[in-house]
C-alpha cells in the first residue's frame, strides 16, 4: 500500500499534482493531515509518521520516503508509463537527476532566504543568488519549452513549484515556463483539491482557511 501524507497548500501540493500526472491517484491513498504553519496556525498531526511532523511524506509498504525530490523521483520511476522520469541509460538522465538535486540543495534555500529578506556573503558564496538561479533556468529554457527539451518531466514539476508559490520572477522565459507548468492538468487538480480541503478544515476549526 502507498500513502501520501498531505497538508493543503503546502510543499506536498506538488506531489498531488504529480500523482495526477502519473495517473496514480487510484494507486496512492491521500491522508490529509495538519502541520504547523508559518503564521502560527495549525499543529503537528499525530497521524503523520514523519519524524518532524512535516509533509510531504510517502509511506510505501511501511518504507517512509521523505523530501519532495526523493518522493518525486520514487513515484515517477514507480509509474514510468507516464513518461515523467528519465530512465537509466538515457543520455538525459544525468541532467534530470542534477535538476532534482539542485532544486533541494540550492533553489529552495535561495528562494526561502530571499523571501525572508536574509542576505550574507557566505550564503551567496555557498548557494549563489536568486538572480544566479534564474539565469541558470533561463539558459536551460531559452530554446526549449521545458528543462530537458520538448517533453515535460518531473524536473519541471518540482522546479517550477517555488515560483508558483512565491510568484513569477519577472523574466519572460521563466514566467512563460511557470505558466505552462501551472496550466498542466496535475496542477489544476491539486489546486482544486487543496481549495476544497482547506475550506473544509476552516469550517471544522472555525478559523480562516489555511495560507
Amino acid at each position: 500500500m502507498i500513502t501520501l501524507y498531505h497538508a493543503p497548500q503546502s510543499r506536498s501540493t506538488r506531489i498531488l499534482a504529480l500523482l495526477h500526472e502519473l495517473d496514480a491517484l487510484d494507486a496512492v491513498a491521500i491522508e490529509v493531515v495538519t502541520i504547523p504553519r508559518m503564521d502560527g496556525s495549525g499543529a503537528r498531526d499525530p497521524r503523520n509518521p514523519h519524524p518532524e511532523g512535516k509533509v510531504p511524506l510517502l509511506d510505501h509498504d511501511g518504507v517512509l520516503v521523505r523530501e519532495s525530490s526523493a518522493i518525486i523521483q520514487h513515484l515517477a520511476e514507480l509509474f514510468p508509463q507516464a513518461g515523467l522520469s528519465v530512465p537509466a541509460g538515457d543520455p538525459r538522465r544525468g541532467a534530470y537527476l542534477g535538476w532534482l538535486a539542485w532544486s533541494a540543495g540550492v533553489v529552495e534555500p535561495v528562494l526561502t532566504l530571499q523571501a525572508l529578506g536574509i542576505e550574507h556573503p557566505g550564503l551567496a558564496r555557498t548557494f549563489r543568488s536568486a538572480e544566479a538561479v534564474q539565469d541558470r533556468l533561463a539558459a536551460a529554457l531559452e530554446t526549449t519549452p521545458y528543462l530537458l527539451g520538448e517533453r515535460y518531466t518531473a524536473a519541471d514539476l518540482l522546479l517550477h513549484s517555488p515560483y508558483a508559490w512565491f510568484g513569477k520572477p519577472g523574466m519572460p522565459v521563466i514566467d512563460a515556463w511557470v505558466a505552462r507548468c501551472m496550466d498542466r492538468p496535475g496542477a489544476r487538480f491539486a489546486a482544486t483539491f487543496d481549495a476544497r480541503h482547506a475550506a473544509q478544515g476552516s469550517r471544522r476549526e472555525g478559523a480562516p482557511a489555511l495560507e
